[in-house]
């Protein structure tokens, strides 16, 4: 991991997602300095299940305390199967105690931030019947966060595939609406999702275009994270298929003017790409060069 001081943090800290199974600290923080990440994105439970193991007190201790040493912002992930629209109880069940374990673990361990997928009206339903469901069950979860140091919950977007609740800039509004603007929600903007969605994030202005329509929906300040992923499929395939920076259908270019937007001040990218370590490595590299 990076030890820039504070005076030279840089505009946008740049860092991947990192494997932890063996230790939070141990494991995460060493794949972490082999990147040279200067941002760290984590599992704390299996995201293809609906366990939430308790953690070890040691290794967040060391993780958390290397972060703030080294100021490095670290974010959560919340499993996938989380889905606050879903038709069937025993699914938005489990993805509320799910969720609320995500944020417990996240404070437990310094988080800035939690990332959700915003899941999609299984069932039938309307939208608006599960918006609803999302407002009376995410609601409640939002409220609980009374802590200094709670992480904030960040919204991820999809790729808009089958009945997805928030896959384009304005769904967020919505979304939103639904749960009051509440102080404690921001923004992690997949750059394949919304690509894949249907937002042409290629051209001049693209991605720059694509901000402005995200802040016009939910204001400033509100975007708290970016997950920095080309495309392997190209714009508004609905594909949710990741690729290395600058080799898939987004290109380069898109990822510098990202770095150049106002919206994005201060706010990390972590990949989230194919090829492991040395494909991760590659990519934290490429996106410094880009920012620079």
């Amino acid at each position: 991991m990076s030890t820039k001081s504070l005076s030279t943090t840089p505009r946008n800290p740049v860092g991947g997602h990192v494997p932890v199974a063996g230790g939070l600290a141990s494991v995460g923080l060493s794949y972490a300095r082999e990147l040279s990440a200067e941002a760290v994105q984590v599992f704390v439970a299996n995201p293809r299940g609906w366990a939430t193991p308790p953690g070890n007190p040691k290794q967040d201790e060391e993780f958390r305390a290397a972060c703030a040493a080294e100021k490095i912002p670290a974010y959560v992930h919340a499993p996938y199967l989380i889905n606050f629209g879903s038709h069937t109880e025993a699914t938005v069940e489990k993805s509320v105690e799910s969720l609320r374990h995500s944020l417990r673990r996240g404070r437990e361990i310094g988080a800035l931030g939690v990332v959700v997928h915003t899941g999609s009206a299984t069932g039938g339903r309307d939208r608006s019947v599960a918006l609803k469901q999302v407002r009376d069950r995410m609601l409640p979860l939002l409220d609980e966060l009374t802590h200094d140091d709670d992480p904030c919950l960040l919204l991820e977007s999809t790729a808009g595939q089958g009945f997805s609740l928030c896959s384009r800039t304005w769904d967020f509004g919505p979304y939103f609406e639904a749960l009051d603007a509440h102080p404690k929600l921001g923004i992690c903007l997949d750059t394949c999702h919304i690509f894949a969605a249907g937002h042409d994030l290629t051209g001049p202005s693209g991605m720059h275009q694509t901000l402005d329509l995200l802040v016009d929906t939910v204001g400033e300040g509100r975007l708290k994270l970016v997950h920095a992923n080309d495309s392997k499929d190209v714009v508004g395939a609905h594909k949710d298929r990741h690729e290395n920076i600058g080799t898939g259908h987004i290109g380069e270019d898109p990822f510098r003017a990202l770095m150049t937007h106002p919206a994005t001040e201060g706010v990390p990218l972590i990949i989230e790409t194919p090829g492991g370590k040395e494909g991760h490595a590659a990519d934290v590299a490429r996106l410094k060069e880009l920012r620079n």
